[in-house]
């Protein structure tokens, strides 16, 4: 199974943010994600040729980086987007002599499942990466125009998955792999085993321990909360109440603080007997469908506070996953959340996703809670609303 080496996310035709996870995948297979905000951006700031890399992630104990080409690499490939995996080379390598074999593919998240060969491209052998080829790819990974009508590109932004599966290991490997940091898994067990812990939280009842340094390091938030004119929590005695929030979003939160990995999914732990269980698998539909429902909302939720404490990393995946699990059930409570935090990309997708219902699941659209909600308190969005209803019907 494939392990989680990191993510980086392009932004327009900005330089590539390293916003990559401490996580590495010292096993022999991982994936990488790329994140790419404001396609278009992307495309009219460069020129065939020009190139985007991503930040370096480690997998099976090497090195690499991604190259993302918004016109293709070369000219006969100007309509395609182009895309290279490349070890990461330095001069020891060279010295001696060091060759990696490995097999890679690339992929938009979407179709990972689905297997659609459109939106698919891997290596159909095993390639050596070495000091005479330190890179290989798809010159022709997907049309532009394809993209540009697909259903994965959300609000001008779309997500490609790398895998990479390192066939042939040498003695770097294991060198490396005592190198990996470990940093996440230290920080979490500080946050559970609650050593040092200088401040206290009271969330809906149940309290959580912290550590003041860490929460200010992480966001600017919690600094002026903690470290400011106002500060609050000074002494170990203190329970600061956090208000508007549920116990389960804030261990949420604080699990990305400490970790800067994604929390989700966030279900409430509930050990069953046997009766119980009978009466679960007699409602399985039910029950998948409320479970849906729950997780909708946890990340609603944690969308929300990830945008009070200003953790812009954990917003912008919590506005991808939104994004991807729009529904004719959810579509405007998403819609009244990206009008109220500011959100023009999640916006974009949700109208994006009303212009391609049929009338029936715009009845069901109307039916909700979240369109009486958009329709008194942001008149202008429902406006824009009725605009793009407009456009299905052409």
């Amino acid at each position: 199974m494939s392990s989680f080496a990191g993510v980086s996310v392009v932004d327009g035709d900005k330089e590539c943010s390293c916003e990559t996870s401490a996580v590495h995948a010292g096993a022999d297979s991982g994936y990488h994600l790329l994140m790419v905000r404001g396609y278009p951006r992307t495309q009219e700031g460069s020129s065939t040729g020009d190139s985007i890399t991503t930040g370096i992630f480690n997998v099976g104990g090497h090195y690499w980086y991604i190259r993302y080409y918004p016109n293709g690499l070369t000219p006969d490939c100007a309509d395609y987007v182009s895309l290279y995996v490349a070890l990461v080379y330095d001069n020891d390598d060279a010295e001696r002599g060091l060759a990696v074999e490995a097999k890679f593919s690339f992929s938009l998240v979407d179709h990972v499942e689905k297997q659609n060969p459109m939106y698919i491209c891997e290596a159909s052998k095993t390639c050596t990466f070495s000091g005479s080829a330190t890179s290989w790819g798809c010159d022709r990974f997907m049309r532009r125009d394809a993209i540009e009508r697909s259903s994965d590109l959300k609000g001008g932004c779309f997500t490609v998955r790398c895998d990479i599966m390192v066939v042939c290991q040498d003695s770097k490997t294991e060198d490396a792999g005592r190198t990996l940091s470990g940093i996440h898994h230290h920080f979490n067990n500080l946050l559970q085993t609650k050593v040092g812990a200088d401040v206290t939280f009271e969330v809906s009842g149940e309290r959580f321990a912290a550590h003041r340094c860490v929460l200010a390091a992480r966001s600017k938030v919690f600094m002026a909360q903690l470290f400011g004119p106002m500060k609050e929590g000074t002494t170990t005695s203190t329970v600061i109440q956090i208000k508007d929030m549920e116990a389960k979003v804030f261990r949420a939160l604080l699990i990305f603080i400490y970790t800067d990995v994604f929390p989700l999914p966030l279900r409430e732990e509930h050990r069953m007997g046997e009766d119980e269980m009978s009466v679960v698998m007699e409602e399985a539909k039910e029950a998948e469908a409320v479970q849906d429902e729950m997780r909708l909302q946890c990340l609603q939720h944690l969308f929300v506070a990830a945008d009070r404490y200003d953790l812009q990393r954990l917003k912008f995946i919590c506005e991808q996953q939104l994004s991807e699990h729009i529904g004719v059930t959810s579509v405007m409570s998403t819609l009244a959340l990206a009008e109220q935090h500011h959100c023009q990309g999640l916006k974009e997708a949700c109208f994006k996703f009303i212009q391609v219902q049929s009338p029936s699941c715009l009845q069901t659209v109307m039916s909700t809670n979240g369109w009486d909600r958009v329709y008194t308190t942001y008149p202008s969005v429902f406006k824009e609303f009725i605009a793009n209803l407009a456009l299905n019907q052409r």
